[in-house]
């Protein structure tokens, strides 16, 4: 089984990125980001309706972080500390080594390669410290954005479901993602 400790918090960089720890700060970001309907568009849960609750979900990530059950980073650019994105491992599965991972980045720094950038990272702190034998992301079959940055990072599709998620008086299909640990 797997034995997970994000204390210290695991600040994360890249050429040009930091990936770093959230805090109440980034709330405006988060809401932003959270209530955005570009951003929001193939996420399938519901906007975040307020600066307070996007407060309360940063405490919410920061809980699940506290009890290593989730990682989530707040994405920036080095030079520009305002947050760019947020990409996580959730649903960690620690009797499996496998995570979940999530993402959404802010409309003005896509098309950059910074989701590619950052989930290359993540991913590789993932499998070489975390020690996960795979992860997985569950997506929007529409969204081709999503589909392109897990397939450049070496994701297959293992399945797809046909209306296996209800939201918003719709039902909707899935497709889930999945990379193995890189052979040693």
């Amino acid at each position: 089984m797997l034995d997970i400790n994000f204390d210290p918090f695991p600040l994360l960089t890249t050429e040009r990125l930091i990936l770093r720890q959230m805090n109440p700060g980034d709330a405006k970001e988060v809401y932003f980001l959270r209530s955005d309907d570009e951003v929001m568009t193939y996420v399938g849960r519901p906007k975040c309706p307020s600066i307070e609750e996007a407060v309360k979900w940063i405490e919410m990530v920061e809980d699940s972080r506290i009890k290593n059950e989730g990682i989530t980073w707040a994405i920036t650019l080095k030079n520009e500390p305002i947050l760019a994105g947020i990409f996580s491992f959730w649903k960690i599965d620690k009797e499996n080594y496998r995570a979940e991972a999530g993402y959404i980045l802010h409309p003005s720094h896509q098309k950059k390669g910074i989701a590619n950038e950052a989930l290359s990272t993540m991913l590789h702190y993932g499998f070489h410290t975390l020690k996960f034998h795979s992860v997985e992301a569950n997506i929007d079959p529409e969204n081709r954005a999503s589909q392109n940055l897990l397939e450049r990072n070496g994701f297959i599709r293992e399945a797809y479901f046909k209306e296996n998620f209800f939201f918003d008086g719709k039902f909707y299909d899935s497709a889930i993602y999945s990379l193995l640990a890189p052979v040693k």
